[in-house]
């Protein structure tokens, strides 16, 4: 449920590089531009600003790093994508590397082979967005035309293939600035600001966004959307960023992760409280966060290991404010830890750290953010 800011939408950038002070000669030192970690949530990843990648987290277990760690043959990438089984970069040329676990084909190579290193998906030469799955992978094409690779629960038009270890391309679909991956489904953002939704549909609980419960092997238009600037997809809901601020989800809510004061589903798109000025969202597993315009970040949704970031293990259906960020530019809803990127280009994290999400050397969970080490 990579990045909105979740792993493959709305990348905001921070400014290059920064000089250290205090030395006779200028040192400069790589700051974040963007970060993923998509509804699994275990692995995260950075794009900094030298277009390499750093991954912390765990990946093909029982690799694990509980600090950033330089992704190999990676340095010029534009875009990343993660998620706790494999990850993927758009490179500066619009190829796409992917690595780590290989279940269904997700790192598109026509192979069914796990790679701790990062192998070119066959045939994409002009993307410029990713978004990555537990499930599958799907990108954005520089001609707006998505495709997607992986598990196919109805992603790419049919079912009649338990997966394609090959990109393939979603029908009808030509207009796409944008996509994002949830775990079953796949959903678009188009350039006349309504966007479409694909595949299970929330499990019977209504994340296509179309008013319906069934699912659907072609995209559907998410409904009551007309002026949509980026959309995130979790494994049972969807959230869209509107052009005014405002935030709309629909799917499973069970833990509140729409947002709206509720637990009850919404088959459509239903107002997040009281949020009139977001810039970024991104949904993960069951919880969602946005960065606001002046830089707090709130979110909402489950929350037993601190991801709200609130100092509680309290789920909430309405936003609550991230302890202590006053400066953030993007935001990843992981599965159950969250991460952000701040304007001088640190990074910090908080919720679940039994895998090393967090970044900051260690293991125990934080429910306010931590500082991730080396940025």
């Amino acid at each position: 449920m990579n990045f909105l800011n979740i792993p493959s939408i709305s990348l905001i950038y921070v400014l290059g590089l920064t000089a250290c002070s205090g030395s006779s000669s200028t040192e400069t030192r790589l700051v974040a531009k963007s970060i993923a970690a998509d509804n699994i949530g275990n692995y995260v990843c950075a794009l900094l600003s030298d277009g390499t990648v750093r991954c912390w987290g765990t990946i093909l277990p029982p690799t694990r790093s509980l600090v950033p760690a330089t992704v190999p043959s990676i340095s010029n990438a534009t875009a990343i994508a993660s998620n706790g089984v494999h990850s993927c970069a758009v490179l500066s040329g619009g190829t796409v590397p992917c690595w780590g676990g290989n279940a269904e084909g997700v790192l598109g190579n026509s192979s069914a082979d796990a790679s701790s290193v990062p192998l070119t998906v066959a045939g994409i030469t002009d993307a410029t967005a990713v978004s990555t799955s537990l499930s599958h992978t799907c990108v954005r094409l520089g001609d707006g035309t998505i495709q997607c690779w992986g598990a196919d629960y109805g992603q790419f038009d049919s079912v009649t293939t338990p997966y394609s270890s090959a990109p393939a391309t979603v029908s009808g679909i030509t207009n796409a600035v944008d996509v994002a991956a949830g775990e079953f489904s796949a959903c678009t953002l188009l350039n006349d600001g309504t966007a479409q939704c694909w595949g299970r549909n929330g499990n019977a609980y209504g994340g296509l966004g179309n008013g319906s419960a069934a699912d659907s092997s072609i995209p559907v238009t998410v409904s009551g959307i007309t002026n949509a600037n980026a959309i995130g997809s979790g494994p049972t809901d969807t959230c869209v960023l509107l052009s005014d601020g405002a935030v709309k989800c629909c799917g499973k809510n069970v833990r509140g992760e729409l947002g709206n004061g509720s637990t009850t589903y919404g088959s459509v798109p239903v107002a997040v409280s009281g949020i009139t000025n977001a810039v970024a969202v991104s949904a993960g597993s069951s919880h969602t966060c946005a960065v606001l315009s002046n830089g707090p970040i709130q979110c909402w949704g489950y929350n037993s290991f601190g991801q709200l970031g609130n100092g509680t293990t309290t789920d909430s259906s309405v936003p609550v404010t991230v302890s202590g960020i006053t400066n953030a530019v993007a935001v990843t809803a992981g599965g159950s830890n969250t991460c952000a990127v701040l304007s001088g280009g640190s990074v910090q994290c908080w919720g679940d750290n039994s895998s090393g999400e967090l970044g900051n050397g260690s293991t125990p969970n934080s429910s306010v953010p931590v500082t991730v080490t080396g940025f």
